[in-house]
């Protein structure tokens, strides 16, 4: 894991986002994640809607360490035009925004998502901040890994603040 950005405390606007959700434990699933942005990905891919300026990026609601795992709640997102249609599966929703810790990260894989986190957490700690369960935390994704020369993740990870 390489942390490009030390955390740092930013405003995030709220988005327009698609959204393909799931409950359960979708710790170091990785077939979760892709099912999910398959799902996601059939839906836009033939609608046009993805284009250069397009976030996807992950909404997690609950704390790992508390909630059982089964009852964890994950939302696949795209961030999309208000105007947009959604149908099946796939939900339209405002993400909010607010005051986050953002930190971006390189990550060589799945294994290295739960330290990452970690990490927010400790600086979240040393700086005697409160995470705000009320918002969810993000984790947007800056690239493909599939197109990255060694497949590294590069993401910035967004938890919410009081």
């Amino acid at each position: 894991m390489e942390i490009i950005n030390e955390p740092e405390i930013t405003k995030i606007e709220e988005r327009n986002v698609a959204c393909v959700s799931f409950v359960g434990n979708y710790m170091e699933n990785v077939k979760v994640f892709e099912d999910l942005f398959g799902k996601l990905g059939s839906w836009a891919g033939p609608k046009k809607l993805i284009g250069p300026d397009t976030l996807f990026m992950s909404a997690y609601y609950d704390d790992p360490g508390v909630t059982p795992p089964e009852e964890l709640k994950l939302d696949v997102c795209m961030t999309i035009e208000g105007d947009i249609e959604v149908e099946g599966e796939v939900k339209k929703k405002m993400l909010p925004g607010g005051k986050y810790v953002v930190m971006r990260a390189e990550l060589r894989g799945a294994e290295e998502y739960g330290p990452a986190w970690e990490k927010v957490v400790d600086w979240l700690v040393q700086n005697k901040l409160e995470i705000d369960m009320s918002r969810a935390s993000y984790e947007i994704y800056l690239n493909s890994p599939e197109e990255h020369p060694e497949k590294h993740h590069i993401l910035d990870i967004c938890m919410p603040v009081k």
